[in-house]
């Protein structure tokens, strides 16, 4: 084992769902034509001036909300400087010393339970738009840049250093994009850029207190990845520090192709940018009274609607968890509960069954196509008896593709289950008849044996007989001279 630990930080940077810019009118709509969606405003024209978006205004202050931030009754935009060929204003309009936004947490659950990721700041800002390094003709000699995101709205939220290992940190980014989505402040859609994350992450020695030099990942466009570069960077920096080197401060880019992390470039400091006051927009003043009318519109959140389900439902909290990831598999959930009158079976279903069909679709949890009323019949003709577990689980793919009543497949494909006890009774005669040795064995004590004559009566009814009333026969009948 070694003797370092992981220190991780996060900073996400999550797009609002709104239909135009921050600061201008420009549409937001993804995946319109390069450099079509643009003005003077966006594109940092002499003489254009910004106009804030109250929407975006309002999106930000629900997604704190919702995060238990303490919303500042006073906060300012602030001009971030840097050069870059995506950022035609020589500058990034943000918000720094006194942001919209300062506390609140993401709660995770983790192997020895729960643990409150605190957070530092949340703050309003545009985004800077898009260079295209390859993929074109000519890139092997040209980069191009592309604009339409020059302005987007974004909040930047970023938490303390605070988690421990890669596997924390996938945990948090789940949740924190839960209550996102439910809260309606984001889409959270990673690969088309609307949450992305970048990583700050540094290891000390397990006793000290001091954090060590840290380096900023970047270019992490999946839950998967982050946890991936996280776990590649930890063990490039164990293995500079344990072989007696020291680790540089610097920005690094995930290359998700070759499983490795490769400089990028120093890493920058908060004064390298040289921020100071947005001269062209008024300090953002937010009235308490407004405040709380956006805190009263907050839907039930993840964690509350986890609680609720395990306590209402007596579901697991593993799948409690899987089922509260997004709003609408939960909501999913609790109408096949109501109908099927059988919530553990229902999400055990889900849990197993749709959502391995909804990744192979590759559909997202707010595309379910299978009807919950469909779902909800299978699982009453499995607690009818009518049909077995292993054949529902066998029809579900094409239940799924298909949407058709589940009792129509059934029939069709003549999966009834039989529970007809004078048919049973036959068939157990018949296998009881032909083992006799291991009827002798189970009634000399050998136990074991019974689940050999159960396989035997339920090969012999072509896997239709129900095990249950297979079961209680088979007891039975050993047990008499019907045997």
């Amino acid at each position: 084992m070694s003797d370092y630990q992981a220190v991780i930080g996060l900073e996400v940077h999550a797009q609002l769902k709104t239909r135009t810019k921050i600061f201008c009118s420009c549409p937001t709509t993804y995946g319109a034509p390069p450099n079509s969606q643009t003005c003077p405003v966006c594109l940092g024209h002499p003489g254009a001036l910004p106009v804030l978006n109250q929407k975006a205004v309002e999106l930000a202050v629900r997604g704190a909300l919702a995060l238990g931030c303490h919303i500042r009754p006073r906060s300012v935009f602030a001009r971030k400087n840097y050069f870059y060929p995506d950022l035609p204003k020589g500058y990034q309009i943000s918000q720094y010393e006194e942001p919209l936004a300062t506390g609140g947490s993401v709660r995770i659950e983790v192997d020895d339970g729960a643990r409150e990721i605190t957070l530092v700041r949340f703050h309003l800002e545009e985004d800077a738009g898009k260079s295209i390094h390859d993929g074109m003709p000519d890139s092997d000699r040209a980069s191009y840049v592309d604009l339409n995101r020059s302005g987007v709205p974004l909040v930047e939220i970023v938490s303390r250093p605070d988690l421990k290992t890669p596997k924390e940190a996938y945990l948090y980014l789940q949740r924190l994009r839960s209550i996102l989505r439910y809260a309606g402040v984001c889409d959270g859609n990673l690969e088309e850029g609307s949450m992305r994350c970048a990583a700050n992450v540094s290891i000390r020695r397990k006793e000290s207190r001091k954090l060590g030099t840290r380096t900023e990942l970047k270019n992490l466009n999946s839950f998967r990845n982050v946890r991936r570069a996280l776990d590649f960077e930890i063990a490039r920096q164990t293995e500079i520090a344990e072989g007696g080197g020291r680790v540089r401060q610097e920005t690094v880019l995930w290359d998700a192709a070759d499983a490795r992390t490769r400089p990028m470039r120093g890493k920058e400091e908060a004064h390298d940018y040289r921020y100071f006051p947005e001269p062209d927009l008024l300090p953002l003043v937010l009235e308490p009274a407004w405040i709380d009318q956006r805190r009263g519109t907050l839907p039930e959140l993840p964690a509350e609607r986890k609680q609720r389900l395990m306590a209402t439902y007596g579901i697991t909290q593993a799948d409690a968890h899987l089922l509260t990831l997004e709003r609408s598999l939960a909501d999913y959930f609790e109408e096949v509960a109501e109908l099927s009158g059988n919530a553990r079976t229902s999400a055990n279903f889900i849990v197993n069954d749709l959502l391995r069909e909804q990744k192979v679709a590759k559909h997202d949890e707010t595309n379910i196509p299978l009807p919950a009323r469909h779902l909800a019949e299978l699982i009453e003709m499995v607690d009818s008896g009518a049909v077995s577990v292993s054949a529902a689980r066998g029809l579900f793919e094409e239940l799924y593709v298909t949407r058709r009543p589940p009792a129509q497949l059934v029939r069709e494909k003549g999966l009834e289950q039989v529970s007809d006890v004078d048919t049973l009774r036959e068939v157990i005669r018949s296998v009881l008849q032909e083992s006799p040795g291991q009827v002798e064995q189970y009634r000399n004590g050998k136990a074991g044996v019974f689940g050999y004559l159960v396989g035997r009566v339920m090969r012999a009814s072509g896997g239709k007989a129900n095990p249950r009333t297979v079961n209680a026969l088979l007891k039975e009948m050993i047990g008499s001279s019907d045997s």
